[in-house]
C-alpha cells in the first residue's frame, strides 16, 4: 500500500467509491469519470505502480483481473465492452496504480 495513492486509499475503506465487487485479491468501482455509460476499474489490492513493474510473481493476478472483466461486464448488461491498461505517463497513465479499465454502452451521459 502506498500512503499517496488515491486507488490504495480506496481499497482500504479510507475513500468511497460506488463498489461493484470486492474480494482479497480487487476492488472493482465505477469510474468518476466514465468514458462510456457503463465505465469500470479492476483495480489490484497490491500496489504496483504500472504494467512494466509486474513480474511472473502477477502473472495470478493480472489473469484473474482479465477473467473477471467479461463476468462483470455480462453483470452490468454490457453485450460488448473495450478494456484499456495505460501503462505510463507517456500511455495516458494519470493513476500510478495499475488498473484495467472496463468500458461500453455508447458515450457516457
Amino acid at each position: 500500500m502506498s500512503a499517496d495513492c488515491i486507488f490504495c486509499k480506496i481499497a482500504a475503506g479510507n475513500i468511497p467509491a460506488k463498489t461493484i465487487f470486492e474480494n482479497d485479491e480487487v476492488i472493482v468501482f465505477h469510474d468518476i469519470r466514465p468514458m462510456a455509460k457503463v465505465h469500470f476499474l479492476i483495480v489490484p489490492k497490491a500496489h504496483i505502480e504500472t504494467l512494466k513493474d509486474c513480474t511472473e510473481a502477477n502473472q495470478a493476478l493480472l489473469g484473474n483481473m482479465m477473467l473477471l472483466a467479461p463476468r462483470l461486464a455480462a453483470e452490468q448488461g454490457l453485450a460488448g465492452y473495450k478494456t484499456l491498461m495505460n501503462v505510463g505517463r507517456e500511455g495516458g497513465q494519470e493513476v500510478f496504480h495499475i488498473h484495467l479499465h472496463v468500458f461500453g454502452g455508447g458515450a457516457a451521459a
